[in-house]
């Protein structure tokens, strides 16, 4: 099955299961209530770390070095950020992993991992050639 349809599909499912586990032992008002704050809560430690991350990137910029490393921290502080606004649990446990750095690497170097693997690996060939004419073209 394709991968976009099963999280189109499993992640609702998931996320209306915790709600109602979660709901049915702390009580409705308090789950909405969880809910809001997870996200408020996400946003402003992912506005945080999206301002740290763009300060050492400026600070790579001045050294003449390239921000790799930030500008694929700073994209997924941003998908932290969009799963902590989105309403549910198992998205905000996601959201805040992606938010910690210790975390963030785990889950960059996995899926930078995936991706190597995935892509085909080329071989290198050596063509040997040999040049017959050295007259340059005269026009």
């Amino acid at each position: 099955m394709n991968t976009f349809f099963l999280i189109l599909i499993g992640l609702p499912t998931i996320e209306i299961f915790l709600m109602i586990k979660i709901g049915a032992e702390i009580g409705a008002i308090n789950t909405i209530s969880l809910i809001f704050l997870t996200a408020i809560v996400g946003v402003y430690f992912a506005k945080k770390q999206g301002l740290q991350t763009l300060r050492s990137g400026l600070v790579n910029l001045y050294q003449n070095k390239a921000p790799i490393y930030e500008i694929i921290s700073g994209a997924s502080i941003a998908l932290a950020a969009t799963l902590l606004i989105i309403p549910g649990f198992f998205t905000d446990l996601i959201g805040f992993l992606l938010l910690i750095p210790f975390t963030r690497n785990i889950f960059l170097r996995f899926t930078l991992r995936i991706k190597k693997a995935e892509s085909p690996q080329k071989e290198k060939e050596t063509i040997d050639g040999e040049i017959i004419n050295k007259k340059k073209d005269e026009l």
